[in-house]
């Protein structure tokens, strides 16, 4: 797989029946390894051992409805009380990020309401602050560790 722009983490194969699979601390399964899988996985754990997110408030690949279709974000993080920190689209390391990336996850927000952003395909990351009563956002330069903010 490509080298990514995350720190390494220790990660975990599996071969079967011809397919490699790597194991999800979050799911706590091996699922197949796909290109957005390998990205998905490096940001799951940048957010646990480089921002202190907790494990227990991660959640990945879950169904929404928005405006009636159905769709399946890529990572949220909530804070304690059910409320979202944060939302997370994930891309292959091979898809450019366009705008059309931008409004998947604005689409998403606007059902889950989240206080943070966060759109990668592994060598790209950009990171928006929402500030929903201004209806605005901020870029940022990271997102903010879990103890901050």
């Amino acid at each position: 797989m490509q080298e990514l722009n995350f720190p390494k983490f220790e990660y975990r194969f599996k071969s079967t029946e011809n397919k490699v699979s790597i194991f999800d601390v979050i799911r706590k399964k091996f699922i197949i390894l796909q290109p957005e899988e390998w990205v998905r996985q490096h940001c799951v754990h940048y957010l646990i051992n480089n921002k202190n997110y907790p494990k227990s408030l991660i959640n990945i690949e879950k169904e929404l409805t928005i405006n009636g279709l159905k769709k399946r974000y890529d990572i949220v993080v909530f804070h304690p009380n059910g409320s979202i920190r944060l939302i997370v689209e994930c891309k292959s390391y091979s898809i450019k990020i366009d705008q059309g990336t931008f409004d998947q996850i604005a689409r998403y927000n606007l059902a889950l309401n989240a206080d943070y952003l966060m759109v990668t395909n592994g060598i790209n990351h950009y990171y928006c602050q929402m500030d929903t009563e201004a209806k605005r956002y901020t870029f940022l330069k990271d997102i903010p560790d879990y103890t901050t903010a």
